[in-house]
């Protein structure tokens, strides 16, 4: 019986299956994605396969042109279907790839990797965080860029983020976007005791990154002030100084203005105390105030007012951006004219200054010069001394120039120079023709002197002949006639020829045969160009032809 009870149990006890390899049991993980937001790194991925109990999953990682997996560190042997690797020391400039496969036991699932990427390209910009201060009519937005203060991502992009600004009031009537690259920000003409609400994100337009908006955050403004900031800010610059100007509604008032470099605020801090007080604007009783430009080096800054009266102060006015070269005054320049024949040479000095102030900008000047019986002015753009050339021979020309700052050339600071008139000298056609008379004469001495010795030979053969016996062939051999006409070419007398003045019409050309700080400008004739030469060629050969036949 007992034996019986023995066979019975083996029969009912199926026999374990081996282990199975290879992952025939575990199914790889799917749908893997990689998500980067500021500097956080995450990989999910789904498991379908929930039957199977305790398993775990491991991830690694493989660095662009190296062959070796690495373990990524936090994600092994973990439970979950998402892993932050976050602590990873990353180039986000450089490519990499992933893969992650079940576990359990001994048993694992083939790997599923993901395709390979560089982190920078694949991340997304986070919300930012933000601080407001409300005043009576306006809100201070602070914000602070996305990611960490010591961020890896925006490492190089963290003064390169443009922030849009939406905010409305609380009947969200009043509802604008306003952007700015400066990470402290006034949003003003707003109205006294009324709560505003806004969101912000943040983008970085040559990546053409696009951030996440942070949460909305709601401010209410203050009851109004007593005394209002000053408004309408300019500044302008005279001779040495500059003009601060605002407006300003009430009487018995003081004035204070400051400064503040522009490249300060891209830093996302507390600025009070960089601003600067500027001189000869502490105290002012009027609704302007003079200092001199040395004050300020070239550059950006922001300049700001306020009004107090007693007790009393007012908040400050709205910043105003001011750009020393805009505001640069570039005094006339000081010009020369000469008269040489019919060109005209301008000679241009540098500009004015008083107290012989250097101007440190580069310059283009703007030449026009006329007539002075015509009204049709022609107009150059040069950088050096230049000439203009074929103009009308005993003719009044009037020049006047003016020194702009280069790609600012219609600055309202250019000022155009005294104008200076000139008479051009009398034509010099006659000695033109003297010197192709002189040429043409040089030329034809050669000639003469050929004929007359061929000439001779033939005198001597006919007259007096020699005992040797030659041919008549002899009196006109080929090699005078080579001679001939080689001899232009090898004495290499310069070519001359005529040019007459004809009526011009205003054409500025260049001249090839000045050097590259001398410029010509030329007015081309609208007729026949006049110009003869007397080196043709082939005229000569037949020339030569004709004399040899007549003399046969």
């Amino acid at each position: 019986m007992l034996a019986l009870l023995w066979v019975t149990a083996l029969v009912l006890v199926p026999p374990a299956p081996p282990a199975a390899a290879g992952g025939k049991n575990l199914k790889s993980p799917q749908n893997v994605e990689v998500y980067i937001m500021d500097d956080n790194f995450i990989l999910k991925w789904n498991w379908s396969n929930d039957s199977v109990r305790n398993v775990t999953f491991s991830v690694d990682y493989q660095i662009q042109k190296m062959d070796k997996w690495n373990k990524l560190p936090g994600c092994q042997y973990i439970t979950s279907t998402k892993c932050n690797f976050s602590s990873l020391k990353l180039n986000v400039y450089e490519e990499i790839k992933l893969r992650v496969r079940a576990e359990k036991g001994n048993d694992t699932s083939s790997w599923h990797e993901v395709d390979s990427f560089i982190p920078f390209q694949k991340a997304q910009i986070g919300p930012p965080e933000v601080h407001l201060e409300a005043e009576d009519k306006a809100i201070i937005v602070n914000i602070s860029p996305p990611g960490t203060k010591d961020s890896v991502m925006w490492a190089q992009d963290s003064l390169s983020f443009t922030y849009s600004i939406d905010f409305w009031n609380s009947s969200n009537v009043e509802r604008r976007t306003e952007t700015t690259v400066y990470p402290r920000y006034k949003i003003s003409e707003l109205s006294p005791e009324t709560t505003y609400c806004l969101k912000v994100r943040a983008r970085l337009r040559l990546q053409r990154k696009v951030g996440v908006y942070s949460p909305v955050y709601c401010v209410n403004t203050t009851v109004e002030n007593k005394l209002p900031p000053p408004e309408n800010i300019e500044i302008e610059a005279r001779s040495q100084s500059y003009v601060l100007k605002w407006n300003y509604t009430s009487v018995n008032v003081t004035f204070q203005a400051q400064w503040l470099h522009a490249y300060i605020r891209k830093f996302p801090r507390n600025l009070s105390d960089q601003w600067k007080q500027i001189p000869g604007c502490e105290n002012v009783k009027t609704t302007q105030c003079v200092f001199p430009q040395n004050t300020f080096p070239r550059g950006i800054y922001f300049l700001r007012v306020q009004a107090s009266n007693g007790n009393n102060v007012s908040l400050w006015s709205e910043e105003k951006k001011f750009d020393t070269k805009l505001q640069t005054v570039i005094h006339p320049p000081v010009i020369n004219v000469k008269s040489i024949s019919n060109s005209l040479h301008i000679y241009i000095g540098a500009p004015k200054e008083s107290e012989d102030k250097a101007v440190n900008y580069p310059l283009i000047y703007e030449v026009i010069f006329w007539e002075n019986t015509s009204n049709a002015k022609q107009n150059l753009l040069e950088k050096n001394i230049f000439t203009i050339t074929d103009l009308k021979p005993l003719t009044i020309y009037c020049v006047k120039v003016r020194a702009c700052l280069v790609g600012e050339k219609w600055n309202k600071s250019c000022a155009f120079s005294d104008t200076l008139c000139e008479k051009t000298k009398p034509g010099n056609s006659s000695k033109t023709w003297l010197i192709a008379g002189i040429c043409t004469a040089l030329i034809s001495i050669p000639v003469v002197i050929f004929a007359v010795k061929g000439l001779w030979k033939c005198i001597k053969y006919v007259f007096f002949p020699s005992f040797k016996p030659s041919g008549i062939d002899e009196c006109f051999s080929e090699q005078p006639f080579k001679n001939l006409l080689l001899s232009t070419s090898e004495e290499q007398i310069e070519s001359c020829f005529i040019i007459e003045n004809t009526d011009t019409v205003a054409i500025v050309e260049e001249t090839k045969d000045i050097d590259e700080d001398h410029k010509t400008y030329t007015s081309q004739s609208s007729q026949d160009s006049g110009n003869y030469s007397n080196e043709d060629e082939n005229s000569e050969i037949r020339t030569s032809e004709v004399f040899e036949q007549e003399t046969v």
